[in-house]
């Protein structure tokens, strides 16, 4: 009998989450789906029939070990991919300290705690870390201080886990795809006082075809990092 992976994955509600979510699901691999709360992860359960859920608010890191004492966590994990993210924009000028701690939480602190719970369950399974970054990862632009700093730090945050767990055959990948079509991204358009065609930026499926296609990647390589950049 041949064994699906298991996958644990956050921002499976909509855009690139849900794409990925879809794929996986479709092809009968086990999915462990987070939610931010109860109401969340039932809309979860019904969407992905046969998944279980995690419930753990990310804009509130110090309570996820407390949060996750109280479920049953899954015994392997062959992939956790961080695929949830939020995004303020404004000058720095005018950020407050709660929009930062906002998205450094959610972006960056959220996803380090989320991976030292499961590292355990990649060492035996000797899975694979994604991280969904952002070309602001990479590069920051005016009023993206906040978000970017959030996302050039998860960089750092797989670039160490990388040399850390290599030796433990751990695999760790960062995808940094442009504009991708999301709710994400009509926020963005709406802050930024622009009209949003999303038939202009990246379909998430595309995006998910690149996370799949590294997580599928026969086990003599590795995909480190993988920029996705819109075609049209």
């Amino acid at each position: 009998m041949v064994r699906m992976a298991t996958h644990v994955i956050t921002g499976a509600g909509s855009g690139i989450g849900a794409a990925v979510a879809r794929r996986l699901h479709a092809r009968g691999d086990e999915l462990v789906l987070h939610a931010r709360d109860a109401g969340r992860a039932k809309e979860l359960a019904a969407q992905f029939p046969g998944a279980r859920t995690l419930v753990g608010d990310l804009a509130d890191p110090d309570r996820l070990s407390w949060a996750f004492s109280h479920q049953s966590l899954p015994d392997r994990v062959d992939s956790l991919l961080h695929i949830a993210g939020v995004v303020d924009l404004g000058p720095i000028g005018e950020l407050t300290p709660k929009t930062w701690h906002h998205q450094l939480n959610v972006n960056l602190v959220a996803p380090a705690e989320l991976t030292r719970h499961f590292l355990p369950q990649l060492r035996v399974s000797q899975g694979h870390v994604v991280f969904v970054n952002s070309g602001a990862g990479l590069n920051a632009h005016a009023e993206w201080a906040a978000y970017a700093a959030s996302k050039h730090g998860l960089k750092a945050l797989a670039d160490s886990l990388r040399h850390e767990e290599h030796a433990n055959g751990v695999r760790v990948t960062s995808v940094y795809p442009g504009r991708t079509a999301s709710p994400m991204q009509a926020k963005v358009h709406q802050q930024e006082g622009k009209e949003y065609d999303p038939s202009r930026w990246i379909d998430p499926e595309s995006v998910a075809t690149a996370i799949i296609t590294a997580i599928d990647l026969p086990r003599d390589a590795e995909i480190n990092d993988l920029t996705v950049r819109p075609g049209r």
